[in-house]
């Protein structure tokens, strides 16, 4: 059974105006139980992650501070969202719907988190609307616990996992690869062990004819025991951040195409959600669930 982390704390109330669409955490599993892609025993709640798999990653220092609102009025803004008690709360519950994400993949071959895909945040700081590396934590408590010996990463948002590249940079057990937009924050990237820049305004064919020509010796050359999939659907033409040209099909195929690969070579993967920031919502509850429905046809 294909398992999903979510709980009534990812939607998270913020400013009006704010430019993270934060509704799109509520709407999402409404929208698959609507459907019927998935029925309530899909999801599972999270909990507040015990303090070692998140040290295990970030810095104690500043994961201190963060408990105690202690962040500079510079790291919050830099954070992208007001900080609050609710907040980090928020933080640490999705870092265990990844965390636990991992131990249904290990079972069921795939699980998935409706919020995650926090990877700007790096060992020591917050960025960009991540202030916890979800995937990170999940990395390294599959290694500390003898889950696994050789990770990948597949981070496909259309800005690059910078704070994950940092996180591992010194790190030979976990592959990060980050196909991004070559014009997109961070301006300042980060070197990932392979980043793949893609021009403005890259449409659907030369998307996938990049990834199915680069993903299968990436996999046969790492040797990953299992897998982090980043499934960020700001690759949009119509995502107000993204600046590439991908339609809702073009993004479907790039999910079916790493979600088929992972389930023929029998490789777990857990899939974090990440970006997603088209005007109108609908488009991206639309290309999220296409992620959920394809996780369904091909595994399930």
């Amino acid at each position: 059974m294909l398992k999903i982390a979510f709980h009534p704390i990812y939607k998270h109330p913020l400013p009006e105006g704010h430019r993270f669409p934060m509704e799109k955490y509520d709407l999402l599993p409404k929208q698959l139980l609507h459907e019927g892609t998935c029925e309530e025993e899909n999801f599972f709640q999270p909990e507040f992650p015990k303090k070692e798999p998140i040290l295990a990653v970030h810095d104690e220092n500043y994961y201190k501070r963060l408990l105690n609102l202690e962040l500079t009025k510079k790291e919050i803004r830099v954070s992208g969202f007001p900080l609050s008690q609710e907040l980090v709360d928020r933080e640490q519950i999705i870092a265990d719907g990844t965390i636990k994400a991992c131990d249904f993949a290990l079972k069921h071959g795939i699980a998935m988190n409706i919020a995650g895909g926090t990877h700007h945040a790096f060992t020591d700081r917050a960025e960009a609307f991540c202030l916890l590396n979800d995937q990170a934590i999940g990395a390294r408590y599959l290694l500390n616990n003898g889950l696994a010996e050789k990770i990948l990463i597949i981070d496909l948002d259309v800005h690059q996992g910078n704070g994950t590249a940092e996180i591992f940079k010194n790190d030979d057990s976990v592959f990060t690869f980050s196909m991004h937009g070559k014009g997109n924050y961070p301006f300042r990237k980060e070197e990932s062990d392979m980043d793949i820049e893609l021009p403005d305004g890259t449409k659907d064919h030369e998307y996938l004819k990049k990834l199915k020509a680069i993903l299968p010796d990436l996999i046969e050359r790492t040797n990953p025991d299992f897998i982090f999939y980043l499934c960020g659907v700001d690759i949009l033409e119509t995502d107000k951040l993204g600046r590439l040209s991908c339609s809702i099909e073009g993004c479907k195929e790039r999910d079916r195409y790493v979600l088929q690969t992972c389930h023929d070579l029998g490789i777990p993967v857990e899939c974090s959600m990440g970006g997603g920031y088209s005007k109108e919502i609908k488009l991206i509850i639309e290309a999220h669930a296409n992620t959920y429905r394809l996780a369904q046809e091909i595994y399930f």
